[in-house]
């Protein structure tokens, strides 16, 4: 079954059109350099409080969310941009 807190992501990446419940929707985008510093800024201050006093689960699924954002920011440096397939 699918994982509710990935919709987290496809909100941060202003990208929801591309989810489909289960998995993504099959398409891909490409995200800017300032979409995806943007979607780090919303991440930051969405979970700007510490992370030790939630359950390992959801702890798991934001760090998960983190080094993604943090990969395709990694990528948009150096690219300009990134291609995200939402499969």
């Amino acid at each position: 079954m699918g994982n509710y807190n990935a919709t987290i992501l496809y909100s941060l990446l202003d990208a929801i059109n591309y989810y489909a419940g289960v998995s993504g929707s099959g398409g891909s985008a490409t995200f800017s350099l300032q979409q995806i510093e943007k979607a780090w800024m919303a991440y930051e201050k969405l979970y700007k409080n510490d992370l030790t006093s939630e359950s390992d689960f959801l702890t798991y699924d934001k760090k998960q969310i983190m080094n993604f954002i943090r990969n395709c920011l990694a990528t948009a440096q150096k690219e300009e941009n990134v291609r995200v397939y939402f499969g």
